[in-house]
């Protein structure tokens, strides 16, 4: 019992400590980055401080004498992605917090599993992705049109946005190459509104997923990927 509370007492006299070095971390990175920073917290490795800002994760020391930007923080035991696997916690969100009525949805089979993107018309990922999508069943998707790439970009969603059928006119151009034509004078804030909800996710890139666990994950992945995240959680 003596040890358990000696164990007990000298953990809590390193919170305090611990709480100090995280404040003044975050108030020097803050400074130094011109940035907000979200979240200051110990890696785990080489006793690095793990500072996630605008959409990034940044690694430092305690006394913030250096700064890594743009690194992979790597476990060589397992070789496994630690910036990669925080990064998809970080950039989680709520699915039922995305505004899906501003979406192109798609219903296929009875429509239980769901998937949502954020696509440029132009993107050549994107149409690589949306041919691989036309293969999944017993989903919803919902596109975000996401023009970030070019004025062209931006019309090219606009038409689609206008169409009669949104769905057809996206799929004959991602998929067959059929350019959108007619009309792009309607009400299309909805597209004004997702880049403006983008840009405060910090989507910098097309396509990008999220699932209905709110992982985000950027680019075009395999379809057995897709199918891995959308398989239910036993």
């Amino acid at each position: 019992m003596l040890k358990k509370l000696l164990a007990l007492a000298f953990a809590a006299s390193l919170c305090p400590a611990l709480a100090a070095n995280e404040a003044e971390i975050r108030k020097t990175m803050e400074e130094r980055l011109g940035a907000k920073v979200e979240s200051v917290s110990k890696a785990g490795y080489l006793g690095l401080y793990e500072v996630y800002a605008d959409g990034n994760i940044f690694y430092t020391d305690e006394k913030v004498s250096a700064i890594m930007v743009g690194g992979q923080l790597i476990d060589g035991r397992n070789m496994k992605n630690v910036t990669e696997e925080r990064l998809r916690k970080l950039t989680a969100i709520r699915f039922a917090d995305l505004p899906l009525e501003r979406a192109i949805k798609q219903v296929r089979g009875d429509g239980k599993r769901v998937l949502a993107t954020f696509e440029d018309p132009n993107c050549g990922y994107c149409k690589r992705l949306a041919k691989e999508l036309q293969k999944l069943d017993n989903v919803t998707v919902y596109v975000f049109l996401y023009p970030i790439l070019s004025e062209d970009s931006l019309r090219k969603s606009k038409q689609i946005w206008c169409s009669a059928d949104r769905v057809k006119a996206w799929n004959d151009w991602m998929v067959d190459g059929k350019l959108p034509s007619g009309r792009e004078d309607c009400d299309t804030s909805a597209i004004t509104r997702n880049q403006d909800y983008g840009r405060r996710l910090n989507i910098s890139g097309t396509p990008t997923m999220f699932f209905a666990d709110g992982e985000r994950v950027p680019g075009a992945i395999p379809l057995a990927r897709i199918e891995q995240k959308l398989a239910p959680v036993k």
